[in-house]
């Protein structure tokens, strides 16, 4: 089937799919990231905001956007951003199921039946919680709502910060494949 396009179409499209092979937007995409770790550090350590280990999932799930831009920032060429796009996709839409388990737990009517775990479950291969335990370690309770900006709290944030990476991974992985499908 052949698309169809305007030329206004046409180039807004060409401009998105350009976008991947730009090596400042992989350092975009790396230091939105960054910002947020960094945030999520002041937060625990100088605010003494303890994350939960729903937050700490959340946490992992930045860091896996972060380092998903990484390779292509790097040297950006067709195997590396294919890695920045699976990583980006897979940490961006698994954080924003996290986030939305999060939200759900803080917002359930009855909290005994809505819990998590007190100790990360990372692989065996991989504890992150005991390499680096004041990044990793979870002392937070899931269902505590400590903060809140403009009526939302932390996991809500989250909700709407992974929705925004995964719409932008679509929107330009999809971009890539119209141009490369137009030619």
């Amino acid at each position: 089937m052949k698309l169809y396009l305007t030329k206004r179409g046409c180039t807004l499209l060409n401009k998105l799919s350009s976008l991947s092979t730009d090596k400042r937007a992989w350092g975009l995409l790396f230091v939105s990231a960054l910002c947020l770790e960094v945030a999520a550090l002041y937060f625990q350590h100088v605010t003494d905001l303890r994350p939960c280990i729903m937050c700490i999932y959340q946490r992992t799930a930045v860091f896996g956007v972060m380092f998903a831009a990484i390779p292509a920032m790097l040297v950006n060429n067709l195997f590396t951003r294919l890695i920045g796009y699976i990583g980006w996709g897979v940490s961006a839409i698994w954080g924003l199921l996290i986030a939305i388990e999060h939200v759900n737990i803080q917002t359930a009517v009855n909290p005994f039946f809505a819990s998590c775990e007190f100790v990360p479950n990372f692989p065996s291969w991989g504890p992150l919680h005991e390499w680096l335990p004041n990044i990793f370690g979870a002392t937070g309770d899931c269902g505590d709502i400590n903060w809140s900006f403009m009526d939302m709290s932390m996991p809500q944030w989250m909700i709407v910060i992974f929705a925004i990476y995964s719409i932008i991974w679509a929107v330009i992985l999809a971009s890539r494949v119209l141009v490369k499908r137009s030619l």
